[in-house]
């Protein structure tokens, strides 16, 4: 599935709203069509002596906002339509954990081939990461897909013994089952051994684990139940709300003039769906000036602010030309760069 780097947000500082529609008519296919034309340009200039993948996969990984993902600082999300930049990390719900999805290997590996781990990727028994320095083996398979996001050595939730309804003696907060159902005796005042669960007011029934619900308090008696299973709370299990200024403000990490130019390239394409042989001047004027940029940017006529792409020597990377004619990258010392 192609990945957009542009949003919508970026072509109405320069098409109004209304023009936007009437271009895409509501379909969101023409964007992804103008915008692989755009970027197959850009490509096909700047390849081969910038770092220009590293660049667009600034833009096309930034995903919406998502309650199940932790995000360190320095992460970007979609919020409300706006691109935000994590200030203070924000924790992702945590669901109770009945088995071990990772172990970490007693293996010595070479952690820089092992891929890092990522909450936004997938993972199948046997699959190896690394995860603050350590080499880890996946158990069970969990990922975004299986909507079951499993951090290795994160877990908010400590499962308890549960017993068998008898008639017997219990002592306060402790748990049974009774027809298949969990229950917690909450007091003992006028409370009756011979009286089950399910008749008794000093029991109370214990609800199952609701990703949706927010505000589980952080109590050992605070019990959920999930799959079966008992647990209580041992770290906030809540997911943290994302507030500007707070834990969140606007920041957008793409390239500034990357961004521009391949918006009046899509802009330009977006016409030719429509209508090839009608084309604004000002559109082509834009897609004239973009494409010229691309050229300059090329040629190491201009700094398009992408990093370049290094050699084995540490050294940046140039094309033959290049490399025959300059003898300095400083441009006023090489009298043909113009």
């Amino acid at each position: 599935m192609y990945r957009r780097f542009l949003n919508k947000n970026d072509y109405l500082g320069i098409i109004t709203e209304d023009a936007l529609s009437q271009l895409t008519r509501g379909k969101d296919i023409c964007f992804v069509q103008a915008e692989q034309a755009a970027e197959a340009s850009i490509m096909d200039y700047l390849t081969e002596n910038y770092e220009i993948e590293r660049e667009l996969n600034r833009g096309k990984f930034i995903f919406e906002y998502d309650r199940r993902i932790s995000y360190p600082i320095g992460c970007h999300f979609y919020f409300d339509g706006e691109i935000c930049e994590v200030i203070q990390a924000i924790n992702g719900y945590k669901a109770p954990c009945p088995i071990s999805y990772w172990h970490e290997t007693e293996e010595i590996l070479d952690l820089e081939k092992i891929e890092q781990y990522s909450q936004m990727k997938n993972y199948r028994p046997g699959d190896v990461i690394k995860f603050l320095g350590r080499a880890y083996i996946c158990d069970l398979a969990n990922g975004i897909d299986f909507n079951d996001i499993r951090i290795p050595e994160v877990n908010a939730w400590e499962m308890i013994d549960t017993y068998k309804w008898d008639t017997v003696p219990y002592n306060e907060w402790e748990v049974v089952e009774y027809e298949d159902k969990f229950f917690t005796l909450l007091t003992t005042d006028n409370y009756d051994c011979l009286v089950n669960p399910m008749e008794s007011d000093c029991w109370g029934m214990i609800g199952e684990y609701d990703p949706s619900l927010n505000s589980y308090e952080l109590s050992e008696h605070e019990y959920v139940e999930y799959k079966g299973k008992i647990y209580y709370p041992i770290i906030n299990p809540n997911a943290d709300v994302p507030e500007l200024e707070r834990n969140i403000r606007y920041h957008d990490p793409r390239n500034y003039n990357l961004k521009r130019h391949m918006v009046q390239l899509s802009l330009y394409e977006l016409h030719k769906l429509i209508s090839p042989n009608n084309i604004s001047t000002v559109r082509i004027d834009d897609y004239d000036h973009s494409m010229q940029w691309l050229k300059d940017a090329s040629r190491l006529k201009l700094n398009p602010q992408i990093p370049r792409k290094i050699d084995n020597k540490k050294e940046p990377l140039t094309d033959w030309q290049m490399a025959t004619f300059q003898t300095s990258y400083d441009p006023y010392q090489n009298p043909w760069h113009v």
